[in-house]
């Protein structure tokens, strides 16, 4: 039987915005998270407007090729998401995770005003389709008409139309006679600069905000585990509301408006979330910074090395212990600990990673390096949960590739639905909707049917969830090589395969079933990794923990540029012929490539079964099945 709080006890270790003390009943809950929700809509939409088109974006408009584009677009979102590693360390040690999301929200907002995020989005003419050697063959609107009108007039698209009328301010004119140009010196570093500071707004909004939403359950009663895994299944879900309407109605306006739209829309959208999310804070709750946990980390790591060279001075006592015994679930709150079941104290480190234990039963030589066991096990958790994020790294590499060759294979095809001319870029819409739609089905019918089922308050546990997201990554790399073998036979039959100008009579449909499948595994493992983590992790270390989650997708984007670099370097010295290089999309071997991403995939599906089937679930209410 549960026992429930005084309405008006507080929430110890926690406040309220103005710094005092969050209580019980007014602070937290359902309605606090809910603000949360909306900013991760409008955020995401910020984000995402322009990040869905950039491929094509550099490959038209900057002159680089397909694959170039394709690992500045990966690089550029990796760095985004690695980034929220940042976000997390400074929500934990020093700032509320309140206080983060505003401060990143706003240079992501001031950063979209300035004139940075490329020269080329006013003024040039529209996107044109490039033959092999790089020459426009045809545009999409006559240039001799006049430019579509500007968007809102902010100080930075003034002076960014003062630079796109300026010649020397952009790449050079192609035509016939002359090669397109690559963009270089000034011109370049005006655009990676202004994309990197987006990704810096963007890293400390991932790393701040799902943890945030976290934060506002009671943990210690069954009803607030529920509702904060059913917040998680939501913020992928809102996470994919904002990016439908970032890959439909944006990638619509950039192709027929003009990209000043398209980056007015992200300025508007990201600016709106401001005052969404201050909206809530009357009900959040915010938990105080503790420290640096990388700190923590270091002290008993150090420790445990230079106490296992002190032989001369073992003891098996525990030294330096902390005034109240600590709780066998390490990193719950005092007050958390007084409304749970009572359970036994915990006066010696754990059995398993014993090796850690000399950080507390060896005497440390030095005062400095004395470790609690509290600290012990927080260590031990960081480090049992490492592999599987390790696993999930290359599920997310082949998500990378839903916005690099994809699009560019999409780009190649029959992209009409009767009379509609389907932007390539709005091709995500496929997996964002099944989000959409499979998300409340998973959390409304197949995880109350499973608990039935199971017995058991989760249903179907964190980790059997990922373990099924990768399995569906499998799926979707066979089926991408399948398709792109029939994209290439249709090429090859209708005598397109050397001239990519001309769309192939086939439709890009088929481009649909792989974005499909990705899309599920994205929902089921990124929304288990979230949930994992943060109800994994340590207290003082859960928004460095949840950010992990955005990390391993920056690690995935960053191996998918690896990964082209080496094909295209060992295939250069093998068969001179680099399988994923050169102007013509239809002269590569991309299919050769996502066989490799399917094996691969497999056995990383295998490493991750070894370290699931061996992990011990320390929160409250998971048992391992």
């Amino acid at each position: 039987m549960e026992v429930e709080a005084p309405q008006g006890s507080t929430w110890e270790g926690y406040v309220d915005w103005r710094n005092k003390p969050a209580l019980r009943g007014r602070h937290g809950g359902m309605l606090a998270a809910s603000f949360v929700l909306v900013a991760e809509i409008l955020e995401n939409l910020a984000f995402l407007a322009n990040a869905s088109n950039l491929v094509l974006y550099l490959k038209q408009y900057m002159h680089m090729s397909p694959s170039k584009s394709a690992n500045n677009v990966t690089d550029f979102m990796g760095t985004a998401f690695l980034l929220a590693l940042l976000g997390g360390f400074l929500s934990d040690a020093f700032f509320t995770t309140y206080r983060v999301y505003l401060i990143s929200a706003l240079i992501e907002f001031l950063d979209s005003s300035l004139p940075i995020r490329g020269d080329a989005r006013l003024g040039f003419p529209p996107a044109a389709t490039l033959n092999d050697s790089g020459y426009p063959i045809a545009a999409t609107r006559n240039d001799n008409k006049p430019p579509p009108p500007r968007g809102p007039d902010t100080e930075g698209l003034i002076v960014l139309t003062i630079q796109a009328r300026d010649p020397s301010l952009k790449p050079p004119k192609c035509d016939q006679d002359t090669p397109c140009q690559e963009v270089n010196g000034g011109k370049e570093a005006m655009l990676f600069a202004g994309l990197y500071l987006v990704s810096l707004g963007v890293g400390g909004i991932k790393g701040s905000l799902a943890a945030h939403g976290g934060e506002q359950f009671d943990e210690t009663t069954p009803s607030g585990r529920k509702q904060r895994s059913t917040f998680f299944n939501y913020f992928v879900f809102c996470l994919s509301c904002g990016a439908l309407i970032a890959v439909t109605f944006v990638v619509w306006i950039e192709d027929n408006k003009g990209w000043q739209w398209g980056f007015a829309i992200s300025t508007i959208s990201i600016f709106v979330s401001i005052p969404v999310f201050l909206a809530g804070s009357a009900t959040y709750k915010n938990k105080i910074p503790s420290g640096s946990p990388l700190t923590t980390i270091l002290k008993v790591l150090i420790a445990t090395l230079l106490n296992s060279c002190n032989y001369k001075n073992t003891s098996s006592a525990v030294i330096n212990m902390v005034s109240s015994p600590c709780n066998p679930h390490s990193g719950r709150m005092e007050s958390e600990q007084q409304t749970a079941k009572p359970s036994k104290t915990t006066e010696t480190p754990t059995g398993h990673l014993k090796f850690l234990n000399k950080a507390v039963t060896n005497k440390s030589r030095y005062s400095s390096l004395a470790c609690t066991v509290q600290q012990v096990e927080d260590v031990k958790v960081v480090l049992k949960v490492l592999p599987i994020f390790a696993c999930t790294i290359i599920l997310n590499c082949c998500l990378a590739q839903l916005s690099t060759f994809s699009v560019e294979q999409a780009a190649t095809m029959n992209t009409k639905l009767g009379s509609l001319k389907v932007p390539p870029s709005s091709l995500p819409i496929f997996p964002v909707v099944f989000i959409m739609i499979l998300a409340p089905i998973y959390d409304h019918i197949l995880i109350p049917y499973t608990r039935k089922v199971t017995k058991s308050e989760m249903g179907i546990t964190h980790l059997q969830r990922i373990g099924f997201g990768l399995v569906l990554s499998i799926v979707a790399m066979a089926v991408a090589a399948l398709v792109e073998i029939k994209r290439k036979r249709v090429a090859a039959h209708s005598g397109l395969i050397d001239d990519p100008t001309k769309p192939l009579p086939i439709t890009f449909l088929w481009i649909a079933f792989q974005y499909l499948f990705l899309g599920s595994a994205d929902l089921f493992t990124l929304a288990g990794l979230l949930e994992f983590f943060f109800s994994e992790a340590p207290i003082r270390m859960r928004s460095l923990a949840t950010s992990l989650s955005w990390a391993s997708l920056a690690m995935g984007y960053y191996l998918s540029s690896v990964i082209v670099s080496i094909v295209n370097s060992v295939t250069r010295n093998t068969t001179h012929q680099p399988w994923l290089d050169g102007a013509n999309l239809n002269h590569y071997h991309l299919e050769r490539f996502y066989w490799l991403m399917c094996v691969l995939s497999a056995l990383n599906f295998l490493h991750y079964l070894y370290w699931a089937t061996r992990y011990k679930y320390r929160g409250i209410g998971i048992t391992n099945e």
